[in-house]
């Protein structure tokens, strides 16, 4: 609990120290605000839902329960008719009000292991995932719908953000920039493809600054910003590790990881980014706290690389205004073209801005292998190699395993894998595919 706390505690002062930059403009804040077009309708209350909406989001929530749970949440779903209106008055108290019960803001925090390749004694090498009470998830839920029907209604979704949206995946980002990439190769263009990569960026939000951008750009007013202000104050969490409980600790930045509302939040957080980067004509896409920024020029036009400089300036300018904190040294470039084309544009582009971009032969693409040519040759062979490794495993103990069973291990381990976005692979040589 120490470490995770001070590690954030360690992001903001860094942030702080970087502030004030004189490259921040105030104006960024304006841009954000001028360029969103105000909603047409503000939302100033929840609406209570019924019993029926009710009953359907408790029996589609997922059985998990949480430490703080007074009963099992399948307990809980078998005895529903006998406490169903309890419940519901209590979420819709909730939402009237514009109150979060105290007991719906305390998190257990299971910390998870970023990869399994990495070392379970380095504390440095986990992830805080916030486990929550069921009944506050079913409350998130509530909130979260009537929040997106207003978000849709309003057209205030970032076109090119796909994290944690109906009907946008990681697949459909990549099929997005893939295609990019090959039509500007096809057009003769070199592609310089930027890979930003942030420091626990759910972690360190600002809560006023989430607040004002909610009121502000999002049009979320009266009891509906209470609610918000009520759901971000007072909020406690603590590790729970072998039966062993931490101490609590007060939560003063960041959106909980685990929770429903986290990921909406944070990409409301982020909309003001879009601007910044269409002002300088850069191509971009997101998924959640990945951004990649990518720039298609002739091989003769190299100080066009001054816009992604300029670029680059503004996203650090306006990441340490909104205390997001940009890791250079996991930021990472790669560029897409002729191989003598692309030696000369990584002199260029040795450094960008003070960022260090060591230009890769290949990088990691939201779990997807991206090389130089675009011909997802080092994709497909990690991908059989890692299917291969999982067979042989599998074979080993083949024998005391039931059909089911047996399926439910390949498709976990194996199938997974192969048809993690390989849409991307249309396209591919037949002796690639048939690998």
């Amino acid at each position: 609990m120490s470490f995770f706390t001070n590690k954030i505690t360690t992001i903001r002062d860094k942030i702080q120290q970087m502030l004030p930059i004189p490259a921040i403009n105030e104006s960024f804040t304006t841009v954000a605000l001028e360029s969103s077009v105000g909603p047409q309708l503000c939302l100033d209350c929840f609406s209570p839902i019924d019993l029926s909406e009710f009953t359907s989001v408790v029996a589609s929530s997922k059985s998990s329960t949480c430490l703080l749970d007074p009963i099992p949440t399948r307990l809980l779903k078998d005895t529903l008719p006998l406490m169903n209106s309890s419940l519901l008055d209590l979420v819709n108290l909730s939402l009237v009000s514009g109150y979060v019960p105290q007991a719906f803001k305390t998190a257990v925090i299971k910390p998870l292991l970023k990869k399994p390749s990495l070392d379970p004694g380095v504390l440095a090498n986990y992830r805080p995932i916030s486990n929550l009470p069921f009944i506050s998830k079913i409350l998130e839920k509530a909130v979260a719908k009537q929040l997106s029907d207003h978000l849709h209604r309003n057209e205030l979704f970032e076109d090119f953000q796909s994290g944690f949206r109906a009907h946008h995946s990681t697949e459909t980002a990549l099929l997005k920039v893939t295609n990019d990439l090959l039509l500007a190769s096809d057009n003769g263009l070199v592609s310089i493809l930027v890979l930003l990569d942030l420091s626990a960026a759910f972690d360190t939000i600002d809560h006023n600054i989430l607040l004002q951008r909610l009121e502000h750009v999002i049009g979320i007013r009266g009891t509906a910003l209470k609610w918000f202000q009520s759901y971000l104050s007072d909020r406690f969490q603590f590790v729970h590790v072998h039966d062993e409980p931490s101490t609590r600790t007060k939560v003063s930045y960041g959106v909980p990881q685990g929770s429903v509302l986290g990921p909406i939040l944070f990409t409301l957080y982020m909309l003001p980014l879009g601007y910044i980067i269409r002002k300088h004509s850069i191509n971009y896409h997101c998924y959640a706290d990945d951004t990649q920024l990518y720039l298609s020029i002739k091989p003769v036009n190299t100080n066009q690389l001054t816009r992604l400089q300029a670029c680059l300036t503004d996203i650090k300018a306006w990441m340490t205004s909104n205390f997001l904190l940009l890791n250079s040294e996991k930021t990472e470039v790669i560029i897409f073209g002729p191989k003598n084309l692309r030696n000369n544009f990584s002199k260029i582009i040795a450094t960008l801005d003070g960022i260090a971009l060591a230009s890769s032969t290949t990088v990691k693409n939201l779990g997807v292998i991206f090389d130089q040519d675009m011909s997802f040759n080092s994709h497909i062979k990690q991908i059989s190699r890692t299917a291969f490794f999982h067979l042989r495993n599998i074979s080993k103990i083949r024998n005391i395993l039931s059909q089911n069973d047996a399926e439910k291990l390949v498709h976990a381990f194996v199938s997974s894998r192969l048809d993690y976005c390989n849409s991307l692979l249309s396209g591919c040589p037949n002796i690639l595919i048939k690998s």
